[in-house]
């Protein structure tokens, strides 16, 4: 069941249309769901404490209502090694369209990237995706859809299905996953979705980078119907 801090978020969002991605993780968190550190810094000094405590490198993102597709502007700055760097980050940011300040988060590791999304079909109501991720995602189309929820099973059967499944095992030295934590990341994925339905048009999670035995949600977004 939806906790009131995530229907707050939801409610706040409709002016919008979506929710931005800090309230999307902040949701996620909320759900159990894995989501690196962050924080929504309004102010270069808040940009500043927080990755004095998370350490660098990190990476900057632009917050901002009136830009969905952060990459397409120059909206995400990765591997900002120092304070000053940092401070050029926002510098930059700051000049975008609708700027509500950034999200600063700590840098992942190379890993896997797949996507997980949703759909609110008004026929068929929520149908889940699951597929290999990244920039590349639109390119190759390796993806299987379900309706939700979904169990344990159906996620592996998702996985078996996709053509580049073999890179979840370990396929020629890359890192293996953690399937068992995989697939319940999945599961509760859906299980969200399900309690979303009355909100949301679609949800898009990618990448979902896995490295080292876990999995972390690098970018999201709800869009809200």
């Amino acid at each position: 069941m939806l906790t009131e801090r995530m229907k707050g978020l939801l409610e706040n969002s409709k002016e919008y249309g979506w929710v931005l991605e800090p309230d999307t993780k902040t949701l996620f968190a909320e759900w159990g769901l894995p989501v690196p550190r962050f924080c929504w810094a309004k102010t270069i000094e808040e940009a500043l404490n927080f990755a004095g405590e998370v350490g660098y490198p990190v990476v900057a993102k632009i917050v901002s209502p009136k830009i969905i597709h952060k990459s397409d502007v120059g909206g995400v700055i990765i591997g900002i090694k120092d304070e000053e760097e940092l401070r050029q980050a926002y510098t930059r940011l700051e000049k975008q369209k609708g700027f509500l300040g950034i999200l600063v988060e700590e840098n992942l590791p190379h890993g896997t990237e797949l996507i997980i999304g949703a759909k609110n079909d008004p026929q068929f109501g929520p149908v889940v995706l699951l597929g290999m991720g990244g920039t590349a995602v639109e390119i190759y189309h390796d993806v299987e859809l379900r309706l939700a929820p979904l169990s344990e099973q159906d996620v592996q059967d998702m996985v078996a299905c996709l053509k580049a499944g073999k890179l979840l095992t370990g396929y020629r030295g890359t890192s293996p996953i953690n399937r068992d934590d995989f697939v319940k990341l999945v599961v509760t994925f859906s299980n969200l979705v399900m309690e979303l339905e009355p909100y949301f048009d679609s949800i898009d999670v990618n990448p979902l980078i896995c490295f080292s035995g876990k999995c972390l949600i690098a970018d999201a977004r709800i869009i809200l119907k």
